[in-house]
Order: C-alpha cells, then sequence, then structure tokens
C-alpha cells in the first residue's frame, strides 16, 4: 500500500508550515517553560482558526472530522515547529468525550475546544497531567469515573521544561461512570498515541534538517564536517529511520486500531530518539547548551518518547494485536 498524502492535505501541511515559520515559536516554547502562556495561547488561537483542533471533533460538536490523517499531517508540522501546550492532552479529551455514550459531556465542552476559546488536557490514570497550569478544562479518570478536576496541584519539573507536570485535585463534577468511561479512556489513548506519534515525527525531522545545515556550515581542516563519510552515514541512517515510521504513521491513521496505532507510536518516537542522539553527538559542545535551540527538540524527542506508553508498553500492544488479546478499538 502507498500512503501518499493528497493535494489538499500537502498544502494543509505548507500552510501550516508557513505560518509557524513566521511565528518564532522558540521564543513562544522558552516562555511557556517559565509558566508565560501568553505567547503560547497566541499561537493556539492561529491554531484554532487554521481548523486543527476541530479535526478530532465531529461536525455535531463544531468540528469537522473526526479526520485522523489530516490530524497527523497538522501534528507533524506543530512538531516540527516545536508549538508548546497540551496540543495532543486536547485531541485525546475530545476523543473521551465523544466515546462516551452520554452526549451530555460532549456538547457542554466541546465545541470551545474546536475553537480554541478552551484548553484541555486529561489524565487517563492516577498520574500527572502535562500543563494543567495552563488548561482550562482538566479531566481525570479515576477507576471507572470520569471527572471534572476543580484545580491541579504543584507544577512538577519534567525533562523537556515546556512540558509543565501536575497531579489533578481529587473531587469535582461528576461527568461519567461505568464501563463507558474505560471504553472512552481506550479510544482517547489510541488518539493520543497517534498524535503523539506525528509529533515525534516533525520533532524528528526537525532535529534532522537542524543537524544538516550545521555539518554543512561547521568545519574542520578546511573542510566542512558533513563532507565526512561518518557524518554522511549517521544522517543518512536517521533519515532512514524517520522515512520509516512515516508510512507507519499514516497507515495507522487510516485504520485506528489500537496495535498499528502503537506501532506507530513507537516507531516515530525510538526514530526521533535516535535522530537526537545523531544531532547532539554531530553539534559536539554547543548542543549541551540551553541557550542553543536545538535543545528544545532534543528535550522534546526525549519527552514523548515515553508520553502516552513507553516503547515496552507500545510493544506490548502491538503483540497483544497480532495474538488477538489487544484491544480491538
Amino acid at each position: 500500500m502507498r500512503f501518499l498524502l493528497d493535494t489538499e492535505q500537502r498544502a494543509f501541511a505548507a500552510s501550516l508550515d508557513a505560518m509557524l515559520t513566521s511565528a518564532n515559536t522558540p521564543s513562544a516554547i522558552r516562555a511557556w517553560a517559565e509558566g508565560d502562556h501568553t505567547p503560547g495561547r497566541a499561537l493556539w488561537s492561529r491554531l484554532a482558526d487554521a481548523g486543527v483542533f476541530a479535526l478530532a471533533i465531529p461536525e455535531a460538536y463544531d468540528g469537522v472530522g473526526p479526520l485522523p490523517v489530516e490530524l497527523a499531517v497538522a501534528f507533524v508540522e506543530l512538531g516540527r515547529h516545536g508549538v508548546p501546550g497540551p496540543l495532543v492532552e486536547t485531541v485525546a479529551a475530545a476523543a473521551l468525550l465523544c466515546g462516551l455514550d452520554e452526549s451530555g459531556p460532549a456538547k457542554r465542552l466541546l465545541p470551545a475546544l474546536a475553537s480554541g476559546e478552551s484548553v484541555a488536557t486529561l489524565a487517563l490514570t492516577d498520574s500527572y497531567a502535562l500543563d494543567a497550569d495552563a488548561a482550562t478544562v482538566l479531566l481525570a479518570v479515576h477507576g471507572a469515573g470520569l471527572r471534572l478536576a476543580p484545580g491541579h496541584g504543584p507544577v512538577r519539573p519534567s525533562v523537556d521544561r515546556a512540558r509543565r507536570l501536575a497531579r489533578p485535585e481529587p473531587g469535582g463534577e461528576l461527568l461519567a461512570t461505568g464501563p463507558q468511561v474505560t471504553r472512552a479512556a481506550a479510544h482517547a489513548l489510541c488518539w493520543a498515541r497517534l498524535a503523539t506519534a506525528a509529533q515525534a515525527l516533525g520533532a524528528g525531522l526537525a532535529l534532522l534538517d537542524r543537524t544538516v545545515a550545521y555539518v554543512r556550515q561547521r568545519t574542520q581542516f578546511g573542510v566542512s564536517i558533513g563532507s565526512f563519510q561518518a557524518v554522511k552515514h549517521q544522517l543518512a541512517d536517521a533519515r532512514i529511520a524517520l522515512e520509516f515510521a512515516r508510512p507507519l504513521l499514516f497507515g495507522a491513521a487510516l485504520s485506528m486500531t489500537p496495535a498499528d496505532v502503537a506501532a506507530a507510536k513507537v516507531t516515530a518516537c525510538e526514530a526521533a530518539y535516535a535522530t537526537a542522539r545523531t544531532a547532539l553527538q554531530l553539534h559536539g559542545a554547543i548542543g549541551y547548551t540551553a541557550e542553543y535551540d536545538l535543545s528544545l527538540w532534543l528535550t522534546k524527542a526525549r519527552a514523548l518518547r515515553t508520553a502516552w506508553g513507553s516503547p515496552a508498553e507500545c510493544r506490548a500492544a502491538v503483540l497483544g494485536g497480532l495474538s488477538g488479546d489487544g484491544p480491538r478499538s
């Protein structure tokens, strides 16, 4: 099978790339890491105007979706430009609400998510929620209950400083309960892994592009280090790994089975992480400095590797799908 984007999907990607290129995302990332959400929220509004969040939301709730392929297209660009914020979590929250048998919570919360007026995050287990301090909707699943959490605890440090972690406070309004919550949480996890895979692929491509540009202008012994065969081989290996992940990503977006999505997630995240290690090695000492923009993508690739499922958990999901023991949807 061939997973090639059509003309409209390529144009959508190009329009997002142009918009984000002009947005100076590194400054927004650094501000977000310090708790200043103003530049990031301005960027969030522009993404909402472009229809990014509406892709995960059905037309009945003022969205245009669900369109997982187009969502993957968008999230590759978001990862390539390092856009901060609970992007994946807002998509997962939308999928969670859409997966409930009761339509009341979706009717109440989804239109504002589609328009960008609201920012959502969630915790599917007793764990941290990403960027809860920036969210206006904080969903928490405890057992078979879904609650609208009343607030969050202290913000904890993360390997990626722009990914601010906090635990939802207990209690809050009970939105749904019973087996429907378990099914909806599994549905949300699938969408979260797809968006994370796309984001990781974009981050890996950004790291590769920046490293190629660096080795072309960095010289040793009177020639660019990019002319050395050992450097070329490392960059070629990174490119192959990323390009291998691309069809898995879009194939998973077409099927949306948990096993396919888990395969795409582990492949894209491992490729991005390997590319990050290559980028760091080829940049040398400057790659370690926080002031250098490369660090923003290095830490993101590391954080995405374990977000919404570690490599081991995703491989177990793939094995479960092959053996027939995994979830069906």
